[in-house]
């Protein structure tokens, strides 16, 4: 389904550009904003769609995700040492996608104004505003608004709370999980209407804009791949320091992996084949059981690194500035939001939407990526098994249970369920 669902996207986003551009050349300028309010009408329910999955979603994520997190202090200094190094690259992959997007500076040029008309303004969020914003008054209003951040600090609490009460707090955590998977289906069923989103999106933008719009597309997209290879180069570069010059013969090993995460857009397809080659590169099953499946939820970094360079590009296309106290909570939220997120369809694409929200930058600027998302998603989806199998190698090292390389006695990829209980699904 999924490869039909993206077949459709590319046609809805060839359509939209011919459908946009034959219209901005027929008729006078004058007329362009009335044609495009049209398909706009289109874009705003499904904008309205993104939003009204947004709570409930990563509320039940996350406190499933921490949940279970919880569950991995019984490994003491391994789950300590995995959680260091995955918050440690989670952080400088939004550092890193921050800095790219600036340097680069790929919606600067574009023109464009949101739907109200009105020049958009960024939430007057500073530092002090920050602090005080966590603490949620009522979940229900914070979820009522879509408060982000506050549904995120509900969630901790709630999730540490239940971690702790063990067996007692299991059938909550039982519902919660429930609820996610049904939010899952919710959010595929929603997602199932991108290339229609996808064919108004691109012909309303084209319809005002004329072709101008690929230029700029082709900007984002090509500064995002250097920015990606920029991150794959200091991944390994710090698997190198710790591990050693064999780290060298890892990115070989798992080149199918990455190549079939690449092409499918989807973690999910290399996970087996990842698991597979850290064995034989020495990894023992403990460790890569460990922590394969856990950064498959918490070590996202392609998706994360795409987060921040996504946000600051549409604030850029909308001429919204973000003071520097506004992009640290920006990616304070974003370090949060980002974990547990693994399973969600398009999961960057949901994150966005929320930090958008939070933030009072333009909602239109998500269907803006929606139509080249899936060529991004193939990038990070590709990162995301780079810097697992790094990661996981890293550890092993650390705990040395890192020997030759070797060959597996089956021959086959191990199965899933010994290497934990984390469900995986698509990588952005």
């Amino acid at each position: 389904m999924q490869r039909y669902l993206t077949l459709f996207v590319l046609v809805g986003l060839m359509l939209g550009v011919g459908v946009g551009y034959a219209l901005h050349q027929q008729y006078p300028s004058e007329n362009w904003p009335d044609i495009a309010s049209y398909f706009k009408l289109v874009t705003d329910i499904f904008l309205r769609l993104i939003k009204m999955i947004i709570a409930p979603l990563v509320l039940s994520t996350l406190v499933v995700g921490i949940a279970h997190m919880g569950g991995t202090g019984a490994l003491g200094r391994v789950g300590v040492r995995t959680l260091l190094w995955f918050i440690s690259a989670s952080i400088f992959s939004l550092l890193l996608g921050l800095a790219m997007v600036h340097w680069l500076q790929p919606g600067v040029g574009l023109h464009l104004t949101p739907a109200s008309g009105t020049p958009p303004q960024a939430s007057a969020l500073n530092l002090n505003d920050f602090i005080t914003h966590l603490v949620p008054t009522s979940i229900f209003d914070a979820m009522a608004t879509n408060q982000l951040l506050q549904i995120v600090v509900f969630a901790v609490f709630f999730g540490v709370a239940l971690a702790s009460l063990g067996e007692v707090g299991k059938p909550i955590v039982d519902l919660a999980e429930r609820i996610s998977h049904v939010m899952l289906r919710v959010t595929g069923y929603v997602m199932n209407l991108a290339p229609l989103a996808v064919f108004a999106a691109i012909a309303a933008t084209v319809t005002e804009n004329g072709l101008d719009i690929l230029g700029t597309y082709g900007k984002f997209i090509g500064g995002f791949y250097l920015a990606l290879v920029i991150l794959w180069g200091l991944l390994v570069f710090a698997g190198f320091v710790v591990v050693g010059p064999r780290i060298l013969r890892l990115m070989n090993m798992i080149r199918d992996p990455a190549v079939l995460a690449f092409s499918t857009a989807s973690s999910e397809a290399a996970y087996p084949r990842t698991f597979e080659e850290l064995q034989r590169f020495g990894v023992s099953k403990r460790i890569a059981g460990f922590v394969l499946p856990l950064g498959y939820s918490f070590n996202l970094d392609g998706s994360m690194m795409y987060c921040t360079f996504a946000v600051i590009f549409i604030a850029q296309i909308f001429h919204t500035e973000l003071s520097w106290a506004q992009q640290i909570s920006m990616l304070l939220v974003l370090m949060v939001t980002s974990k547990g997120m693994a399973g969600v369809p398009r999961a960057s694409l949901v994150v966005i939407a929320a930090t958008l929200t939070q933030f009072g930058l333009p909602q239109e600027g998500l269907l803006l990526i929606l139509g080249v998302d899936h060529f991004l998603d193939m990038g990070r989806s590709a990162t995301n098994v780079v810097g697992n199998s790094v990661a996981t190698a890293v550890v092993a090292k650390w705990e040395k249970e890192l020997g030759p390389e070797q060959v597996l006695v089956s021959g086959k990829p191990p199965p899933l369920e010994d290497a934990g209980d984390i469900e995986l699904n698509e990588g952005g």
